[in-house]
């Protein structure tokens, strides 16, 4: 599964749909906004994305993963619109037989996912505002 997504992140939903009983091991990133980027105080984060293209790019990135690893179940889910700090902004979930396989396909999956897919985030701090992360 895969998706975009303006509504709080459920991760007691994604636990349920990762969940097989071939499944030994179910791994989760949670990138979670924070309050401070690089001694700058932050507000809340805004995300913003090329919703058809962005949702393309992250299932290339899911079927890749699953060609490289023996991937039962996975789930990448990212945040659109404003977010206050402490919410969650992407949630990557695998599921695999064994817990090697799915450490290493969920950190593969947001490590690319960061770099090709157009999803922008912009840091508004208590005294302006930057894009980062501004590619593809």
């Amino acid at each position: 599964m895969v998706a975009l997504t303006s509504e709080p992140i459920d991760v007691a939903a994604a636990l349920t749909f990762l969940q097989s009983e071939q499944a030994g091991a179910i791994d989760f990133f949670l990138g979670v906004v924070r309050d401070n980027t690089q001694d700058r105080s932050v507000d809340r984060l805004e995300y913003e994305a090329y919703d058809r293209m962005a949702l393309s790019e992250m299932q290339k990135i899911a079927d890749d993963a699953q060609q490289r690893w023996p991937i039962l179940r996975y789930t990448i889910i990212h945040r659109k619109g404003i977010l206050q700090i402490g919410e969650i902004a992407v949630l990557i979930g695998v599921s695999t037989a064994h817990r090697a396989a799915a450490f290493e396909a969920c950190r593969y999956i947001i490590d690319t996912i960061k770099q090709t897919v157009p999803i922008w985030k912009k840091e508004v701090f208590t005294d302006g505002e930057e894009w980062v992360n501004a590619h593809p």
